[in-house]
């Protein structure tokens, strides 16, 4: 993967083209920003409360890029009229692993986007293109996980079309509540 991946969504009649692409450093002011709101704090595995914490995670995703088993991606919506792109979320593909059937997805998004269908359009474009890479190499199916009383990333599941499969126990301290498992196949496609 050292080509950089560069994902777009067309726009619809009632929501912005998003740009997905990978993490750069000049991404760190604005994931500080969007990372102050408690609601995506409640959820997120991990803390970014300032420009220190944002490079930390922000290489964090490049490294994953670099080792071929994370890819992070920065959902931005083209501004109208501005060639500016604003941080509307993140999607992420985890645990690829050759030979692996299964790999993991998951997002957020920043609290001025919300309910606006972000999320689910970026997960699409995510699902797609890691089936249409990796699925030579054995990826079957992607799994989805979130707590039980995340219920705004149950229905970007749901209209995700990642079945739900089964109730996971609580894992503290990073999964401290019970979870629900979604999966999409390829079948699905």
């Amino acid at each position: 993967m050292s080509v950089p991946v560069v994902l777009q969504v067309a726009a619809s009649p009632v929501s912005p083209a998003l740009v997905l692409r990978p993490w750069r450093m000049e991404d760190v002011a604005a994931l500080v920003e969007v990372s102050r709101d408690p609601a995506l704090r409640q959820w997120a595995s991990s803390v970014v409360d300032n420009d220190a914490d944002g490079m930390r995670w922000v290489q964090a995703q490049q490294q994953g890029w670099a080792a071929g088993d994370r890819f992070g991606f920065a959902v931005l919506e083209a501004q109208p009229g501005s060639l500016h792109e604003q941080l509307v979320g993140n999607v992420v593909l985890k645990e690829v692993t050759p030979v692996r059937p299964a790999a993991e997805v998951g997002y957020w998004t920043a609290a001025h986007a919300r309910g606006r269908g972000v999320a689910s359009r970026a997960l699409e474009a995510l699902t797609s293109w890691a089936f249409d890479t990796f699925e030579a190499d054995g990826l079957e199916r992607l799994e989805l996980l979130h707590q039980v009383d995340n219920l705004a990333s149950c229905r970007v599941a749901q209209k995700s079309r990642y079945d739900f499969d089964s109730i996971l126990p609580a894992a503290p301290p990073s999964f401290p509540r019970d979870g629900h498992l979604h999966i999409r196949r390829t079948s699905a496609e």
